[in-house]
C-alpha cells in the first residue's frame, strides 16, 4: 500500500465529477504501489487552452494522491489527426515548431505539476515524436498491427460515427490507424516508463483502451483506462469557447482579465459544476460555497471564488487583483490612479467595445478646449451646449475625475499609454478617444 497518501484519486475524482468511464482494476493497482499515468496533449499551438485544464487537472491531483504523472506531448500524433469527434485532419507540423511549442507548454504544466524535484512522483513530460520517428512502416505493421484485429478497431465509436456519418469525406487510413498509433504510445510508455494507466476525455475511451490490449497481447500485462466527461456548459454548448475563440492560459493571448471575466460570467449550474472540476478547494469547503450561493444567489458567491481559484492558479494573485480591480472600473468603482496603472492589454480589455473617436495628436499637443474637443474634434457629445450642462450637472468625467470647468484646455498629459483619453457620461456611458 502507498504510504501517508493525501487523498484516494479515485474517490476524489468522483465526488468532484470527473469520472465517465473506469476501467476494473484501477481503483485496485493505485492502492497497491505508486503508479505512472499519462494524460495526452496535442501540441498544435504554443499555448495549452481551457479546454485542456481538465486534463491538466487530472494530473495534478494524481502527482498529490502521490503518484507519477506524465504529460505527453503529441508530436507525432499531432501531425496526423484524431477522429475522435473531428471531420478534418490536422495540418503537419515541422519538428522545430514541435519543440517551441513544447517548451511553451511545458512552462505552462509547471505551474501546476512539480518537474523539478527528486520526489519518486515528479512529473515528466514527454513527446511520442521521440519514439515515432525513427519507427518505419514495416516496423509498426509488424511490431504493432498484427495484434489488434480490424474488427477490433471497426467496433470503436470514434470509427464507427465517421463511418455512418452522412460527410462525403470519409475516414482516410491515417486516421483509421490513429488508435494504433496511440497505442503505440501506451505500450512504449508502459515499457519504457512503467506507466499503467492512461487518463483523458470521453471520447478518448476507444483509443485508450486499444492500448491496454495493445499491451494485454504484447506483453501478457496489465493496464488501465480512467476518462473524465467532456465539459459542456449549462446550455448544451461547448465550455471554452467565446465569441472571439479560445481562453488561452497564455497571457499574451488571453489576457488575466478576461482570463477571469470568462469563470466570472459562468451561470450558476456551471459554477457549481466548475468549482469542483477546476480548483483544488476540498470537499467541505466547496459544499459550504454551494449552500451560501444558494441563498443569496445574487451576490455571485460561486463564480467570485471560481474566477479567483482558476486565475491565482493560471497566472498569479497579482494578475486576479489587477482583473478585479480593473472590474471595478465599469461600475463606477474604478479611479484615476488605477486606469493609469493598468497595462494596454487589460485596458483595451476592459474597454472593449466601448465607442472609439479617433483625434490628432497635433491638437492635443498644442491643447484644445474639453467642449470643442468633445463636441467637434471626437463627436461623443452632439453639442456644446448639452457637454456645458452636463459639465454643469457634474456628468462629465475624463479618465475617471470629474470635470468642473468648461473651459478646461486637454494637453497630452492626458493621455493614458500615451494614446487613449477615457470619456465618460454619468455612470456607465463611456467613449475612447484614440491619438492617430
Amino acid at each position: 500500500m502507498i504510504k501517508n497518501l493525501i487523498m484516494n484519486f479515485v474517490d476524489e475524482l468522483k465526488w468532484r465529477g470527473m469520472i465517465h468511464d473506469i476501467m476494473p482494476g484501477t481503483k485496485e493497482q493505485l492502492d497497491k504501489e505508486l503508479t505512472g499515468a499519462y494524460v495526452g496533449i496535442d501540441p498544435t499551438a504554443d499555448s495549452l487552452h481551457i479546454g485542456h485544464l481538465v486534463g491538466v487537472m487530472m494530473l495534478k491531483h494524481f502527482q498529490i494522491a502521490g503518484h507519477k504523472p506524465f504529460a505527453l506531448v503529441g508530436g507525432a500524433t499531432g501531425m496526423i489527426g484524431d477522429p475522435s469527434g473531428k471531420s478534418q485532419e490536422r495540418n503537419l507540423l515541422d519538428e522545430a515548431t514541435l519543440r517551441h511549442n513544447q517548451e511553451c507548454i511545458k512552462k505552462q504544466l509547471a505551474k501546476f505539476l512539480d518537474f523539478e524535484s527528486d520526489a519518486p512522483n515528479a512529473a515528466e513530460m514527454v513527446n511520442n515524436y521521440d519514439w515515432m520517428k525513427e519507427f518505419t512502416f514495416l516496423d509498426f505493421i509488424r511490431d504493432i498491427g498484427k495484434h489488434i484485429t480490424v474488427n477490433y478497431m471497426m467496433s470503436k465509436d470514434s470509427v464507427k460515427k465517421r463511418l455512418d456519418s452522412d460527410s462525403s469525406a470519409g475516414m482516410s487510413f491515417t486516421e483509421f490507424t490513429y488508435q494504433l498509433v496511440q497505442g503505440t504510445d501506451f505500450l512504449h510508455l508502459y515499457q519504457a516508463k512503467n506507466v499503467k494507466l492512461q487518463m483523458g476525455g470521453s471520447d478518448q475511451w476507444g483509443n485508450i483502451t486499444t492500448g491496454t490490449e495493445l499491451i494485454r497481447r504484447k506483453t501478457g500485462g496489465e493496464a488501465f483506462a480512467l476518462t473524465c466527461p467532456l465539459i459542456k456548459k449549462a446550455d448544451g454548448t461547448k465550455f471554452g469557447k467565446t465569441e472571439s475563440g479560445n481562453v488561452w492560459l497564455d497571457p499574451k493571448l488571453t489576457s488575466p482579465y478576461k482570463f477571469y471575466q470568462f469563470w466570472l460570467n459562468t451561470s450558476d449550474e456551471d459554477a457549481e459544476k466548475y468549482i469542483k472540476i477546476f480548483t483544488l478547494l476540498p470537499q467541505s469547503e466547496v459544499a459550504e460555497l454551494i449552500n451560501q450561493h444558494s441563498e443569496a444567489p445574487h451576490l455571485r458567491l460561486l463564480q467570485k471564488r471560481l474566477a479567483e481559484e482558476v486565475t491565482v492558479m493560471v497566472h498569479s494573485r497579482e494578475d486576479y487583483d489587477m482583473a478585479v480591480e480593473a472590474s471595478q472600473i465599469l461600475f463606477g468603482q474604478g479611479t484615476a490612479e488605477l486606469l493609469r496603472k493598468l497595462d494596454k492589454e487589460t485596458f483595451l480589455a476592459v474597454f472593449e467595445g466601448v465607442p472609439q473617436f479617433r483625434i490628432s495628436g497635433e491638437e492635443l499637443t498644442a491643447g484644445i478646449k474639453v467642449v470643442d474637443l468633445l463636441a467637434e474634434k471626437a463627436m461623443v457629445f452632439p453639442s456644446k451646449g448639452e457637454l456645458r450642462r452636463t459639465i454643469q450637472g457634474n456628468g462629465l468625467s475624463i479618465n475617471k475625475e470629474k470635470i468642473s470647468d468648461p473651459e478646461l484646455i486637454v494637453n497630452a498629459d492626458f493621455l493614458i499609454d500615451g494614446k487613449y483619453i477615457l470619456v465618460q457620461k454619468g455612470k456607465k456611458n463611456y467613449s475612447l478617444l484614440v491619438v492617430e
